[in-house]
């Protein structure tokens, strides 16, 4: 081998050695062509910062929000319309590709992408925002950061949000959070509620000295319809909080830790009817043919949500910080002692069925004009109606006009039973 390259470069194969010396030089000139380029690109890189943000992180959405409060935005000329921000139906942000800006008295350039995944069963599709400005501090980014978050919390606090699991938490457009003063309890209740509440919100100080982890855990317990559901709306919006909402029977134990790990500060995180959950009801003695591997299984086979793996989301280590959990059940009773000692759940509330006062305050919710006499006399009359959502349903049917005052009238009169309430209306 050595003896035909010495031929070769001897000059004894005019073809080989023009051939090896014509490659020697393209090699040379294409080099020192991509030197400017490299040093061009070399300077950029000193010289420029950059941050990316991709799909699957919730600052995304943070960013195309920050888009909508700047002026520059009505300058792009390529947008893109985006319906799954909070704060308007129809959204316009900036389209795919590259767009300059100013920001802070910086340039700045930003590169929306967006790839399809085909490799997977079902087509994704995935988006990137990487924006470069010049500079070498971070300290700016910070800023920009910082200003983001800001812009966020904002909007957040404008109006409670609800979000649903679907690999990700996607918002509910059609969501609309109860007043707190549409819920009507029993004398005190609600008020010791958001009293609640308001003293766990302000001891985030306290908790953290004491070295107690930072949640709190409420149930709502009792018939259906009695307005546990309503309840968990009302207070979250009451406290400008957005409700994540989780359905036990959706998930096993490794994607529910990774759906609450996902759930930011400042929130509350809704399970509801947590004993449909086979994991979280009482567990039966065991007798001496199971051994506990097998019980683990056959739990985890009946249920995708053992009981272990709710309760490390509730009051373990992947339990979030700062959350409010609320739970809502019709059947308390069947719930594990595990699951309702303090740490998991610290405050119980009953919802039964409506008493006369909380029908009456209701009754003059719906219209203001009417007396308290009539409205006791109404709910007299009117009792088969046992939780509060029979109740409105039946006031749902009258209609706040004046001119049908004398149908009220009548329906206080004949509302003996059922049945003629219903002759009535009709």
């Amino acid at each position: 081998m050595i003896e035909f390259i010495k031929h070769v470069l001897g000059g004894q194969n005019q073809f080989a050695s023009g051939g090896l010396l014509l490659m020697a030089i393209g090699a040379v000139g294409a080099y020192l062509r991509s030197i400017p380029e490299k040093l061009w690109y070399w300077i950029v890189g000193q010289t420029t910062m950059m941050i990316t943000v991709k799909d699957d992180d919730a600052v995304f959405v943070w960013v195309k929000e920050w888009f909508l409060d700047q002026k520059f935005l009505k300058r792009v000329r390529r947008i893109d319309l985006d319906t799954t921000l909070q704060s308007e139906r129809v959204a316009l942000i900036p389209a795919p590709g590259v767009h300059w800006f100013w920001y802070a008295g910086r340039p700045f350039q930003v590169w929306f992408t967006r790839t399809e995944n085909t490799r997977e069963r079902t087509a994704k599709r995935m988006e990137s925002l990487t924006f470069r400005t010049v500079g070498r501090k971070q300290v700016f980014l910070r800023r920009f950061v910082d200003d983001v978050v800001h812009s966020h919390n904002k909007r957040r606090g404008v109006q409670s949000w609800l979000y649903t699991y679907n690999d990700g938490w996607d918002y509910s457009q059609n969501y609309t959070p109860r007043l707190l003063e549409s819920v009507v309890l029993q004398s005190g209740d609600k008020e010791q509620l958001v009293e609640d509440i308001t003293r766990f919100r302000s001891s985030k100080q306290r908790y953290s000295r004491l070295g107690v982890p930072y949640h709190r855990g409420y149930l709502f317990y009792g018939p259906p319809g009695t307005g546990k559901t309503s309840l968990v709306s009302a207070v979250a919006a009451h406290f400008a909080l957005s409700v994540y909402c989780v359905n036990l029977t959706e998930f096993n134990d490794r994607s529910l830790m990774a759906a609450v790990s996902e759930v930011p500060r400042d929130s509350v995180l809704l399970f509801e009817d947590i004993d449909c959950m086979k994991g979280g009801q009482k567990r039966e003695p065991a007798n001496g043919a199971d051994k506990p591997g097998d019980k683990r299984e056959k739990e985890s086979a009946n249920n995708g949500v053992t009981l272990s793996g709710l309760l490390n989301v509730l009051d373990g280590f992947f339990a979030p910080t700062g959350v409010l959990f609320m739970m809502t059940t019709n059947h308390m009773e069947v719930l594990d002692l595990a699951l309702l000692r303090p740490g998991r759940i610290d405050y119980k509330l009953y919802l039964g069925k409506a008493s006369d006062a909380q029908k009456a305050d209701l009754y003059l919710r719906f219209f203001p004009d009417a007396s308290e006499a009539e409205a006791r006399e109404f709910v007299r009359t009117c009792s088969h109606a046992e939780t509060m959502a029979e109740f409105q349903g039946l006031l749902l049917g009258l209609a706040e006009d004046p001119a049908t005052l004398d149908i009220r009238r009548r329906v206080t009169t004949q509302c003996g039973a059922k049945e003629e309430v219903e002759s009535v209306l009709a």
